[in-house]
């Protein structure tokens, strides 16, 4: 199902001439705009006029969070401040927060994108579309919610947490497709075996889900899947660049889609900067090409995936990313190995009796990196015998040191140990930056 065929289905050849074309007015909408870009172009020798193809897209110089920061909060801002109807941010909490604005125009744009991804995950303007995503300054909860007005449906604000008031709103508005974290959606479940056994999930009218926000695994889609009785989409975004609804999965579940009208992306290698070529694993690259009050101009997402271009079930043209796996700057090294806290998930919940549930948490002791890997383990399984204990505890360590080359310590326990989050969950304690 689409919600903009024309474009959707766009052929790869006109495609890129609208990239080229949409490009040069991005490129130049922010040199000309924007004291920042004007200087940074300057510095490194480029001149929007050079470009003349989509390869020309390497004489630019990337976009940094840390530029974000250092111009905060407006002075990446292309359009005067009366232009601008929105702003959004991130929380700040390892500096200033990243602050992007959004013009009418933007704001339209923002909800095309979404109302294109629920449309792809099967969304008409018949559901009844539950949104707990948190609403504010997160882009996630309006992101949402104007996407599934733009797509006609009838959209629930109720906002993340209170699992109590989300189930009877599930059931009595007649809740058919749930938008949060991959997280919270686990969380639901679990409160219903714990809290309200008596809460017929099934019995709703629930289908599907927009999950997003968070890197999450196949095994942990499957999880939801099975335990809350729906299909779990993927959505993803970056406020950075506009918020969800980047890109996303179709009812093939076999990539998500970028939307190349609005963003065009290229895949790096995250220590050159190199361009990598269809297929290979890198960083993924951002640049808007409709966006007036804030243009990202090769924003570097830190976000590892992958781009690749096959026929599609759902007739989609669009480029595929896969789901990301983890990002460069939070990439976990443990005594000289390369980790991403996704990987540990995997491996995780490959091993039968745990919980989908679980924390990292990193310590330097005697100068050596020190690793405990807290999982929880199904009820029936933690009150068993100590040999059953010991055993599972076996099989986790010999994981992850044949998958992922590093010695942890796993340190089982009990269902609903690890606290829960009504947003991002907290996967990783990293007491070494204390």
């Amino acid at each position: 199902m689409y919600f903009n065929k024309e474009y959707e289905t766009m052929p790869v050849k006109k495609m890129r001439e609208l990239q080229r074309e949409r490009l040069r007015w991005s490129v130049s909408h922010a040199y000309n705009n924007n004291p920042f870009y004007h200087k940074k172009f300057d510095a490194a020798g480029f001149h929007p006029d050079q470009i003349k193809s989509l390869d020309d897209m390497r004489r630019i110089p990337f976009l940094t969070k840390q530029d974000m920061r250092d111009n905060y909060p407006y002075g990446l801002f292309a359009v005067p401040l009366d232009k601008v109807v929105r702003v959004h941010a991130s929380s700040g909490t390892t500096g200033n927060a990243t602050v992007v604005g959004y013009t009418r125009n933007d704001v339209e744009v923002f909800a095309e994108v979404v109302a294109r991804c629920l449309a792809a995950y099967g969304a008409t303007d018949k559901d009844v579309i539950q949104v707990a995503y948190g609403y504010g300054l997160f882009t996630g909860g309006l992101g949402l919610h104007y996407g599934a007005e733009k797509l006609g449906a009838l959209t629930v604000p109720v906002s993340g947490g209170n699992t109590e008031r989300q189930l009877m709103i599930m059931k009595d508005f007649g809740t058919t497709l749930i938008a949060c974290t991959p997280s919270y959606a686990l969380n639901i479940a679990d409160y219903i075996e714990k809290k309200r056994p008596d809460y017929d999930i099934r019995a709703t009218k629930l289908r599907a889900g927009a999950f997003g926000a968070e890197p999450w695994s196949e095994n942990m889609r499957k999880e939801i899947e099975a335990r809350l009785g729906i299909d779990a989409f993927d959505i993803y975004g970056l406020s950075e660049i506009i918020g969800p609804g980047v890109s996303c999965e179709c009812s093939a579940k076999s990539g998500l889609h970028v939307h190349e009208d609005h963003f065009y992306v290229e895949i790096i290698d995250p220590e050159t900067g190199d361009i990598l070529p269809d297929g290979e694993k890198g960083e993924i690259v951002y640049t808007t090409l409709t966006k007036e009050a804030f243009p990202g101009i090769r924003y570097r997402s830190r976000d590892i995936t992958r781009l690749f271009r096959e026929p599609c079930a759902c007739g989609r043209s669009l480029v595929k990313m896969e789901k990301v796996t983890g990002r460069s700057d939070d990439m976990l090294i443990i005594r000289g190995v390369n980790v991403f806290p996704s990987q540990i998930e995997q491996v995780l919940m490959e091993v039968e009796g745990t919980e989908p549930h679980y924390q990292i948490i990193l310590d330097r002791k005697a100068s050596l990196d020190d690793v405990e890997v807290m999982v929880e383990v199904s009820e029936k399984l933690f009150s068993d015998e100590v040999k059953v204990l010991d055993d599972l505890r076996g099989r986790i360590s010999d994981r992850f040191r044949s998958v992922l080359g590093i010695t942890a310590k796993i340190t089982l326990v009990e269902p609903m140990t690890i606290a829960r989050s009504e947003g991002k969950a907290v996967r990783v304690v990293d007491k070494r930056k204390i």
